[in-house]
């Protein structure tokens, strides 16, 4: 059997750091991948996603235009253009992905790999590999959920990329970012969009005032919610699918996206045979250094459920790499993590909720921004937009940062540097004001609109 240093399972963003760097570092390398190089993110995620979010904004911004003096013919969506050109750059980057690989010198290995035991790989194609070290970076997957009746007329977020039309009416199942996302984006594009969660609000861990601000919002741009209901069944008429809600109502779509959440990739890897702990939700124990329960045996990303996002699992697959094989140990700060979430309107979020501060930071200060942008003045566009911050009253210090509104995740990206490095709210004041700009609120806030325990 073939021998290296390190064999990476998944070729996702943290996989494919990990052993880009590892490689760097002098390791010998190979990488196991049964799918397409970048993961869900590259190939079906966070890029195509966010073409898709671009492609549905224009719809807005041609409503807008006639504000400003534009005339313009009724414009015409061709879906098949969109998801040609959608799938040449997904392609694309792929390529990168695998070039880069073997410009670093790895090994890459075609098929599905499991583990045999804690030095060897074995892949579908019956060959065997060994390593010292193994790093399991194998992401996460659609949760499927309940089985339902016609639970397999449905789509999930993998099926929303490969869409062949647009459809004109759908229930959307799920009132997580994934979902709304999605939704958001069919909206725009122009069907008539059903959003189905069975809680009373969306975007459950996320600030309660931004929550309801951006539901509120997406809701006067059209968007249809039924909070508090379920469904329980979803079946073929003549032309189209009748979704049964759990108080009798039922639905016509002509497509039905169940979002109900992902679930780490860890079955038939070959981990409980090994001794690797799982945790309730399926997903590998580590430590603070990525390190399974199964000694020279690794995690990163996703398959860990610690901190779901692509960003996080490179700097896992990094900070891994670096410890093992650079004689540089690094831990990974869970903690800050700036956050958007592209909707139409977007938010951004970075640090603690209201409802978190106050558990640790009582005597809190909530600053907060409730207002139509300069553009909807011409537009027309009745949206406002929300910024938030929150402060400790005794410390001065920054503790987050919530909005909801056009670029609101670019400047999620800035005030995560910002409170990475401790600003106080003085600082913010005495930073002068780039006018005429919404991010210019952040910095001429000067009166707290809530004062908690004083």
């Amino acid at each position: 059997m073939e021998q290296f240093d390190l064999i990476v399972i998944g070729g996702g963003s943290g996989g494919v750091r990990a052993a880009r760097i590892a490689a760097s570092h002098g390791a010998s390398v190979a990488l196991a991948e049964e799918f397409r190089m970048g993961g869900t993110c590259v190939i079906r995620g966070c890029v195509p996603k966010k073409l898709m979010v671009y492609a549905s904004r224009f719809a807005q911004e041609f409503k807008e235009a006639a504000g400003f003096g534009w005339t313009l013919e009724k414009p015409l969506l061709q879906w098949s253009t969109l998801k040609t050109r959608r799938d040449a750059e997904v392609a694309r980057l792929e390529g990168v992905y695998r070039s880069n690989l073997q410009n670093a010198g790895v090994h890459i290995l075609e098929g599905r790999a499991t583990l045999v035991d804690r030095q060897t790989v074995a892949l579908s194609n019956g060959q065997r590999f060994q390593a010292k070290h193994i790093l399991i970076a194998t992401g996460a997957q659609p949760e499927a959920g309940p089985a339902i009746p016609g639970h397999d007329l449905a789509i999930d977020s993998n099926g929303f990329f490969d869409l062949q039309a647009m459809p004109r009416r759908v229930v959307v199942q799920g009132a997580g970012y994934i979902a709304l996302e999605l939704a958001s984006v069919l909206h725009l594009l122009g069907a008539e969009v059903t959003v189905v969660a069975r809680g009373q609000q969306i975007l459950r861990g996320f600030d309660e005032e931004m929550r309801q601000h951006l539901a509120a919002e997406m809701a006067r741009n059209g968007l249809q919610f039924r909070f508090g209901r379920e469904v329980q069944a979803i079946a073929r008429s003549e032309e189209a699918l009748a979704v049964q809600l759990d108080n009798g109502d039922t639905l016509a779509a002509n497509c039905v996206l169940r979002a109900l959440g992902r679930r780490p990739n860890t079955n038939g890897l070959g981990l409980e045979a090994l001794g690797i702990a799982l945790d309730s939700k399926g997903a590998i124990s580590v430590d603070d250094f990525s390190q399974t329960t199964v000694p020279g045996i690794y995690a990163v990303g996703d398959v860990t459920n610690r901190v779901n996002l692509t960003p996080m699992a490179i700097r896992e697959g990094h900070a891994f790499a670096d410890t093992v094989f650079g004689s540089k140990p690094r831990r990974v700060d869970h903690t800050l993590v700036p956050t958007a979430v592209f909707t139409t309107p977007e938010a951004g979020v970075v640090g603690l909720t209201e409802e978190q501060a106050l558990k640790s930071h009582p005597r809190l200060d909530v600053y907060r921004a409730n207002f139509r942008p300069l553009k909807a003045t011409l537009s027309g566009h009745p949206g406002r937009m929300l910024l938030k911050l929150l402060v400790d009253r005794d410390t001065d210090l920054v503790l987050g940062f919530h909005a909801v509104g056009p670029d609101t995740g670019e400047m999620a990206q800035l005030m995560g540097v910002a409170l990475q490095l401790k600003a106080t709210k003085a600082a913010l004041d005495a930073t002068l004001a780039v006018h005429p700009t919404a991010a210019e609120e952040l910095v001429t806030m000067r009166t707290p609109t809530v004062r908690h325990n004083l």
